[in-house]
């Protein structure tokens, strides 16, 4: 598979979302998702709204950072990085082309019994493949009977993350040569247990982020996983909030 490694609506205070709203980061200030195709517009709207300008623009292939004149600040995350150098002046511009183009990712989702693997061009869905295997719930029965019910679960596991690997081999592998990326998600712990299977190396060694927290995986929740997967974060942080510990692209 070709690509790169692993990387990592609603505005800071309104417009251009893309997925959830805003939610506390780590170390101070909030994470909000933007829409490819509102990079420039929110960052039009930010500068509006923190002193009418900005005072400095920054970054490097992985993150930009925008500092308001009144004190606040803007990081942005570079999706499916490294973006090309650009001068000071392009940084902007750059981050916004980059998280436009079209690129062909594949999307693996893995929950309990579910399962769902896709290949996107851009938003548009190429091939993909769904299915469930039933793994049963937890059992408050006790002795030989909770023994025997937790061989017969383990088992159902086994072949729920059997059929999981199986069908997302299936459908990345015509693409291998194309793939620039490979977004997981679903339950983190169920995604784990798949990265012995040697048929999916090639799918973890080009991981990208962010990990997508999705419900069951089924068809609906696949095609709508590129508005996720797309999306450039962004932790802003407001004049006199105060923080500390890790900047944003090291909480990823």
């Amino acid at each position: 598979m070709g690509g790169r490694g692993r990387g990592h609506g609603a505005g800071d205070a309104g417009g251009g979302a893309a997925g959830p709203g805003r939610r506390p980061a780590s170390g101070g200030g909030h994470w909000v998702s933007v829409a490819p195709e509102r990079v420039e517009a929110w960052v039009a709207g930010f500068a509006a709204r923190h002193g009418g300008h900005l005072v400095s623009v920054t970054g490097d292939e992985r993150m930009v950072v925008l500092r308001g004149a009144d004190g606040g600040r803007a990081e942005f995350l570079v999706p499916f990085p490294p973006m090309p150098p650009a001068a000071p002046d392009g940084l902007i511009a750059a981050l916004a082309g980059h998280a436009r183009a079209e690129r062909c990712v594949g999307v693996v989702l893995v929950r309990r019994g579910g399962h769902a693997a896709g290949v996107f061009h851009g938003a548009e869905l190429l091939a993909s493949k769904v299915g469930s295997r039933l793994v049963q719930g937890r059992s408050a029965a006790g002795g030989w009977s909770q023994q025997r019910f937790a061989r017969r679960r383990e088992q159902q596991a086994g072949q729920a993350r059997e059929a999981a690997a199986e069908v997302a081999a299936r459908v990345l592998a015509p693409y291998q040569n194309r793939l620039e990326a490979v977004v997981f998600g679903g339950d983190r712990r169920a995604v784990d247990a798949l990265r012995a299977d040697r048929r999916l190396a090639p799918a973890f060694a080009i991981e990208a982020g962010p990990f997508l927290a999705v419900p069951d995986p089924r068809l609906a929740v696949l095609r709508d996983t590129p508005r996720s997967f797309r999306a450039v974060r962004v932790r802003v942080v407001e004049a006199g909030e105060a923080v500390g510990g890790e900047d944003a692209a090291h909480q990823v």
